[in-house]
């Protein structure tokens, strides 16, 4: 195996368990990371604080790709950050309207609007979303930077919301299932893999020296940019199919055991 400089890897449904937790075993294996000089990178849908709360201590040695790639950072200098057309998102949002039990989420560089004030909902996106307003209108202009809509279904996106919204990728934008509730529409090429691809560019790391984590289709990209990639085993089966390896599920902290078999190894 080469040396690997970067490891990269999704956060829900991979790094996270089911509860949404940090494996307590993470602390020792970063320690190890960090002292041979290996870059950890979390990248996810959620909004950049919804990330970074759970490595508070760590911001200014670690980089982070949030909102699937349209904003990075690294040792708490901005490196990318994207923002999509005011008209397309008010359009996109009158159509998501019309999809029964669909609940849009427009995630911002300050924070992530909402236009329902349903608690329970509320309190759901609060875990990815950790700075959220409710707004009257998400129609109406936002001075904030929007990276993207994010749609949440209860009953599943791929199939109650994609249908209804791939359409939109006429104005170049990408439409992607981003996981079992939710999907993303952003800006053209604004995707993990392009994202991690800055990164190791200004970094001058390689794909070759690249390990990556994911579970969704959203991680694709990502997968694809890193030689060692890995789906979980609770992952998407067009996932499993862009990876090279598979972990365990993230309920058995599959990720912490390939980085530790990987360190024990080399």
């Amino acid at each position: 195996m080469d040396d690997i400089r970067m490891i990269v890897t999704d956060m829900d449904g991979t790094f996270l368990n089911s509860e949404h937790k940090v494996s307590p075993e993470f602390p020792e294996i970063y320690e190890e990371l960090k002292r041979r000089n290996i870059l950890f990178v979390p990248a996810s849908g959620r909004q950049m604080l919804g990330i970074t709360k759970y490595f508070e201590d760590l911001e200014n040695e670690m980089a982070f790709i949030a909102e699937n790639g349209g904003y990075v950072i690294y040792r708490n200098q901005e490196l990318f950050a994207d923002k999509m057309e005011q008209e397309h998102i008010a359009e996109i949002i009158k159509s998501i309207r019309n999809i029964p039990g669909a609940k849009s989420v427009l995630s911002g560089k300050k924070k992530a609007y909402v236009e329902t004030d349903e608690a329970d909902f509320i309190n759901y996106i609060s875990q990815f979303y950790t700075d959220n307003k409710i707004v009257e209108d998400l129609t109406l202009k936002n001075e904030d930077s929007i990276f993207k809509i994010a749609v949440y279904h209860s009953e599943g996106s791929e199939l109650n919301v994609y249908p209804f919204v791939k359409h939109f990728e006429k104005y170049n934008l990408e439409v992607v299932v981003s996981g079992k509730y939710w999907l993303d529409i952003m800006n053209k090429n604004i995707n993990k893999g392009n994202a991690l691809e800055k990164l190791q560019n200004a970094l001058n790391i390689s794909p070759q020296q690249t390990m990556a984590f994911g579970d969704y289709m959203n991680d694709i990209e990502m997968l694809k940019n890193s030689k060692y990639s890995y789906a979980m085993k609770n992952a998407h089966p067009s996932v499993k199919q862009a990876a090279s390896f598979e972990a365990c599920s993230n309920d058995n902290f599959g990720v912490l055991k390939i980085i530790r078999d990987y360190l024990n190894n080399n």
